[in-house]
C-alpha cells in the first residue's frame, strides 16, 4: 500500500505532473489518512467560513464541493488498533516531540499498515525508522 500525506496529496489534486505520474505508474493501492482528509477538509472549511464576501464564499464552497468528490474517489485507511499501538509506542520516544501530532499520527498509519509513505517531509519522518518513505514531488 502506498499511502500520501497531505502535502502530496494536495500536490496530486491541485495536477503536480510528476506526483500525477507516478500515481498513474504504481500497481500498488494508492491510499490516504483520515488524518490527511480532515486536514485537507478543513483548510476547505476555514477558507469558507473565514471568507469576507459573497463572492469569496462562493469560491470557497465551490473548492469544497470539488475536493469532497476528489476524496471520495480514494481509499482512506482509518485509525484503527494497530495504528493506536504504534501512536503508544512512539509517544514515549522524547526524540519525537518535535514532530507535529498529525505527522505522527501519519507514521502510526503508516507502519501498522506496513505502508510506503509519500511525502515530501523526508527529514521529519525518517526520525520515526521502520518505514519505507519517499518524495514523488522532487
Amino acid at each position: 500500500m502506498i499511502l500520501l500525506d497531505t502535502d502530496i496529496l494536495t500536490l496530486w489534486l491541485t495536477g503536480h505532473s510528476v506526483v500525477g505520474r507516478h500515481v498513474l505508474e504504481i500497481s500498488d493501492l494508492v491510499a490516504i489518512t483520515v488524518i490527511s482528509r480532515i486536514e485537507l477538509l478543513r483548510g476547505r472549511f476555514d477558507f469558507l467560513l473565514k471568507a469576507d464576501d459573497g463572492a469569496r464564499i462562493q469560491v470557497a464552497q465551490a473548492r469544497l464541493d470539488q475536493t469532497e468528490r476528489q476524496l471520495a474517489g480514494l481509499a482512506v485507511v482509518p485509525f484503527d488498533a494497530g495504528s493506536a499501538a504504534e501512536f503508544d509506542r512512539l509517544r514515549q520516544v522524547k526524540k519525537l516531540k518535535q514532530i507535529g501530532r498529525a505527522d505522527l499520527l501519519i507514521a502510526c498509519m503508516a507502519m501498522a499498515h506496513r505502508a510506503t509513505l509519500v511525502t515530501r517531509n523526508l527529514r521529519r519522518f525518517r526520525q520515526i525508522s521502520g518505514r519505507m518513505m519517499e518524495n514523488w514531488a522532487d
